[in-house]
């Protein structure tokens, strides 16, 4: 090891003065560790130097490295290596891409599980039993005479087949929660100019996040916060007051804000409680909130909605408690199924579509439920990275950190 002097013992922290390989300079004091194949992470030779983390003392011994033929590794180059060499499956490096993301605890304890390989391993039981019924038709084609083999094998496809279904089903079902852990629940704050829209998203937030002004359309484009609501991952966006006399650039917003409030999960329609106004969202789960609660007396407050006021906090907390149960109802609670990504789903649809067509037709021609086994295998190699995955490795590593 050019900078330390020696390798450590295998898998043993060593104290070492690191040194310029060209002119002997100590650099740092720092740990060196040294991973033999393959049991390392990437299933290489693989060593490591802790050093102190001055900007300097990085800068110096980087170019160390690349004196001694060394290079900067690119995104994800370590992760990838693993997948490479079969140390880890792609379904677990996307767990690890989502554990160094996660911002929640749920996220954390889902992206956790998926890196630990969970979904690959179950992925591996569900591909035993169509290759078993995969031998089982390719028996029955290539040896109907031989002594032990079924004249028909229909019934024992069967047998293998509806539990992987059923079980994929099962996941399918519970992949909108999962995917949805996994990117945030979108709450939109939508209203007309004035209505306390940011006032809110500041409280919520509980910074300002958001401009307050009383001059109307001081709001123009989206503004987003990203916060844990007791768990679950949260978007909340404010956007532009949607009235009829705007400008130009005013209209801009009005339409990313309609857009967006399409798309959400849920919107707070907010209007004045002295004056309020009927929501006019369409395309998600709206709930009308009345502010400045503070202004109207109580026999005069609107009803079919829930009355806060942001300057006295009146129920502030129960919006927060309400969010916060909606929010967890969207994730279930944060106990996700295995699917997270919409390719595992796409490829479990892939997978559950061929069997189906096989069950409804056990006794159709044996070339086809062949190709429809066939189909359902490559559907879940597909999903742990096993066939097919040049074309979307680059996407999935280049979001890690640098090395990683």
């Amino acid at each position: 090891m050019a900078l330390a002097g020696a390798l450590p013992e295998p898998r043993s922290a060593k104290l070492a003065m690191l040194r310029d390989p060209q002119c002997g300079e100590v650099i740092d004091k720092g740990l060196t560790l040294f991973f033999p194949s393959p049991e390392s992470f990437t299933g290489e030779d693989y060593a490591e130097v802790q050093i102190h983390g001055g900007r300097a003392v990085a800068a110096a011994l980087m170019a160390a490295l690349t004196l001694a033929g060394a290079r900067p590794a690119g995104p994800g180059e370590f992760t990838r290596r693993a997948v490479h060499n079969g140390k880890m499956d792609l379904a677990a490096a996307e767990g690890l891409a989502d554990l160094i993301d996660a911002e929640t605890e749920w996220q954390r304890r889902a992206a956790l599980r998926q890196a630990e390989g969970v979904l690959g391993r179950e992925a591996a039981i569900w591909r035993d039993a169509l290759l078993r019924a995969s031998a089982l038709l390719a028996a029955e084609i290539d040896f109907p005479e031989e002594d032990g083999v079924p004249g028909n094998v229909r019934p024992a496809l069967g047998g293998l087949l509806a539990p992987v279904l059923n079980a994929l089903k099962s996941e399918l079902a519970s992949a909108p929660a999962a995917e949805r852990l996994r990117e945030g629940v979108v709450i939109v704050i939508a209203g007309p100019p004035n209505a306390g829209k940011s006032t809110l998203l500041n409280r919520l937030a509980k910074r300002d996040a958001a401009i307050v002004s009383p001059i109307a359309g001081t709001t123009r484009d989206l503004i987003e916060v990203h916060f844990d609501l007791r768990g679950a991952p949260v978007t909340l966006i404010d956007t532009a007051g949607l009235r009829e006399n705007a400008d130009a650039i005013e209209r801009i917003g009005i339409a990313r804000a309609e857009d967006k409030a399409k798309s959400a999960d849920l919107v707070l329609w907010l209007s004045d409680a002295a004056d309020p106004v009927a929501p006019a969202v369409a395309g998600a789960k709206v709930w009308p909130v009345f502010t400045k609660s503070d202004l109207v007396p109580l026999v005069k407050r609107p009803n079919g909605g829930l009355s806060i006021s942001a300057a006295t906090g009146e129920n502030i907390d129960a919006l927060v408690e309400k969010l916060a149960s909606f929010a967890a109802s969207i994730v279930s609670g944060g106990f996700s199924g295995l699917i997270a990504r919409q390719r595992h789903r796409f490829s479990c649809e892939m997978a559950a579509s061929a069997m189906e067509r096989i069950l409804a037709n056990p006794e159709g021609p044996t070339e086809l439920i062949a190709e429809d086994l066939r189909q359902a295998i490559a559907a879940l190699k597909r999903l742990t990275g096993a066939i097919d995955v040049e074309d979307i490795l680059e996407e999935i590593f280049s979001r890690f950190c640098i090395g990683k």
